[in-house]
């Protein structure tokens, strides 16, 4: 073995062994101080799988509950929008490029995979950039790209279709299905139903978004609030930060995540959403119609709306239906957990996904099937 191979592993068995110590101090205080056991929600789809392949959830389990939000894009897209996907891809001439992760989420009758074995032309890209690029080479074809994401997403989206614009590309348009995260949690944080002491806030919306867009949760529903990392610490510490907070009965907006998150995020991308785009109410799988929560191009980018320039019909909100016993519309609000589903892991696996949690990366289900069955 190289000496500086050699050095690399002592150095990472060493960071390993650190952070299990740290981590077993963090989990140890967590057992601690809190008192009376506390249910929190970590919002973020990315904060879920951590939290499942790190073993946090059992690690706290008796003292902190943990429920999982809606902060999967994919997951809270709904069946009607999935269907206008279909359509667009089920059109002569059209090509639809999409993130991994919708391929195979199932709309009302179809899905994207189902429709590519058909000889559709759907794509898959790992940015909206090469969409560009192959409209460039391909102008006899009309390019769609499917916008689903949340703060993240939107920003690199909207520059791709600032460039199209300035590029002269008329054979390129988007699909905006973007969603917004706070007011979400507004009506999360209202519901009559759900009694959440506090949230683990995302950190990759949170870089975009700043902390300024949050102080709603503390200032009108006292609920202690963190932005966390995604490292096992990073949370574990967001959720000490969190409880010491209930025990002081003292709920403040924290950041543990402060080596990306700053107070007024990233004001490049929030220029971008504002001068393009009007915001809208927007319809949630599982959670209904938000307002305030979507995305649409506006003015002169309104010519890029794929549902305007390709000539689609008004989505049909009032038909669709959760696909018999799936309940992936409670898991997104917190109502259950995935396995209190009847359907999890039983019928409803990753290679036979019933609803939209069990298909995305970022999904609960798929988290609770791949790491605490």
């Amino acid at each position: 073995m190289k000496a500086s191979t050699y050095k690399d592993l002592q150095q990472t068995l060493h960071r390993l062994e650190s952070d299990a110590h740290l981590g077993k101090g963090l989990v140890e205080k967590i057992h601690e101080i809190v008192e009376e056991p506390l249910t929190l929600m970590e919002v973020c789809g990315t904060h879920t799988h951590a939290i499942s392949k790190t073993g946090i959830r059992k690690s706290v389990a008796g003292k902190v509950k943990l429920l999982s939000g809606p902060g999967c894009p994919v997951c809270v897209t709904p069946d009607a929008e999935i269907d206008q996907f279909i359509a667009l891809a089920q059109m002569d001439g059209v090509v639809v490029a999409t993130f991994g992760d919708m391929l195979h989420v199932p709309g009302s009758k179809s899905s994207l995979a189902h429709e590519r074995d058909k000889g559709r032309d759907i794509r898959i890209v790992y940015s909206p950039i090469d969409v560009l690029k192959m409209a460039q080479q391909e102008p006899n074809k009309q390019f769609c790209f499917l916008g689903v994401g949340f703060e993240t997403t939107s920003p690199t989206v909207l520059a791709t279709v600032a460039e199209a614009k300035a590029m002269g590309i008329e054979n390129f348009s988007v699909y905006p299905s973007f969603k917004l995260i706070p007011p979400a949690l507004r009506m999360i944080a209202s519901h009559p139903e759900l009694n959440i002491h506090g949230f683990i806030l995302p950190g990759h919306v949170s870089a975009i978004l700043g902390t300024e867009p949050y102080n709603f949760l503390v200032g009108e529903f006292k609920k202690p609030s963190v932005v966390a990392g995604f490292e096992g610490i990073d949370i574990l510490q967001a959720l000490v930060m969190i409880a010491k907070q209930v025990v002081t009965d003292s709920p403040r907006l924290e950041v543990q995540y402060s080596r990306v998150v700053t107070r007024d995020g990233n004001k490049t991308a929030l220029g971008l959403m504002e001068r393009m785009c009007n915001v809208v109410d927007a319809q949630w799988r599982g959670l209904g119609v938000i307002k305030n929560t979507g995305l649409k191009l506006k003015g002169e980018w309104a010519k890029f709306d794929a549902s305007r320039k390709l000539g689609l019909p008004p989505v049909d909100y009032e038909t669709q239906s959760e696909r018999e016993g799936c309940r992936c519309g409670e898991v997104l609000l917190g109502k259950i957990i995935p396995s209190d589903c009847p359907l999890f892991a039983k019928v409803c696996s990753p290679s036979n996904p019933i609803g939209p949690c069990m298909v995305s990366s970022e999904g609960a289900c798929s988290a609770y099937y791949k790491y605490e069955r």
